[in-house]
């Protein structure tokens, strides 16, 4: 008989979503954070006040994922944690650990006699409370005992055995450049409508390309609603990220895989940090220094570059 009893630890923004979504569907939920959210509610997700009181709520062989965000805190949670199981029992790493640091963590569970799964999990806090998309990678024993809830948690075919352990955080990396590309495009195009000799809707035009375009996609959706909400461009220009991208991108180094657009986007994404612009300011510095260029704007040399170009691009001549 199917063991339905979860334990999940960390209940931010994804792992209470998850589980709220879990619960609903008929799974007992065991949930733990450091700081317990107090407005969640649901028959069957049950507050756990210690990593002890969660493993003992459990049946065999236990099942814990883990949603906190990557890095070091992964292998304290996992310190902690091992411990407490038994021979069998699964932790499954939700976030966007490294897939390198993934590999490494399942190997040594498995010296313990536990497993590791890596899932990449996408769709934001949306895909986790509605339905979300999953990359899972890891012993196949032990994804077998999960596919019955991660394929309830997720949208029709939005679950994916990758492979060995590791392979499911690197599927999601590859995503998320992948994610970051298209951001940088799509910024890119509204840029463009932005500065348009004319005013153009952007709204009506968001709207319109995601009926029946090339480019419409949960991403152009995403850039309308905001677009209408904040009435225009109003927001910062300041992107954060935690850095994932920049992992990918020393990773294709390594593997000499050519990826432009995924690293250019994430230097696009650095300099909109850069309010000083130290880089402008020592171009500005070395154009004065060997032409004598103005520092500042210039109404002449504004003039010119958008007037100095009097024809087109000229046709090729016929030979012969």
């Amino acid at each position: 008989m199917e063991n339905k009893t979860y334990g999940i630890v960390g209940l931010g923004k994804m792992g209470a979503n998850l589980a709220l979504q879990a619960a609903e569907k008929g799974y007992k939920m065991i949930g733990y954070d450091k700081h317990l959210p107090t407005d969640i509610e649901q028959e069957n997700l049950v507050l756990a006040h210690s990593l002890q009181s969660m493993v003992d709520q459990l049946e065999t062989p236990r099942k814990i994922f883990i949603y906190i965000p990557a890095g070091a805190a992964i292998d304290y949670v996992i310190a902690e944690l091992a411990p407490l199981l038994s021979e069998g029992d699964i932790i499954i790493d939700g976030g966007n650990s490294y897939w390198g640091d993934s590999i490494r963590r399942a190997a040594k569970l498995k010296e313990q006699g536990l497993h590791l799964v890596d899932c990449g999990t996408s769709g934001g806090v949306s895909g986790a409370r509605n339905g979300a998309c999953f990359m899972v990678g890891g012993d196949k024993e032990a994804v077998d005992q999960l596919e019955g809830l991660l394929r309830d948690l997720a949208v029709p075919n939005g679950y994916s055995y990758t492979g060995n352990s590791g392979s499911g955080h690197f599927v999601k990396l590859v995503h998320n450049g992948i994610e970051f590309g298209m951001l940088q495009a799509i910024g890119e195009g509204m840029a463009l409508l932005q500065n348009y000799r004319e005013k153009l809707d952007i709204s009506d035009i968001l709207h319109t390309w995601n009926h029946g375009s090339v480019v419409r996609s949960w991403l152009i959706e995403l850039m309308k609603t905001l677009y209408d909400e904040k009435e225009g461009f109003n927001v910062p220009s300041y992107v954060e990220d935690t850095g994932e991208v920049n992992w990918l991108v020393s990773d294709a180094m390594s593997m000499e895989v050519s990826i432009p657009v995924i690293a250019q986007s994430v230097m696009q994404l650095i300099a909109s940090r850069d309010s000083n612009q130290i880089s402008s300011k020592a171009i500005a510095m070395m154009r004065n220094g060997f032409g004598g260029h103005p520092f500042g704007t210039d109404a002449v040399i504004e003039h010119e570059r958008h007037f100095g170009k009097v024809g087109g691009y000229p046709p090729v001549e016929p030979k012969g």
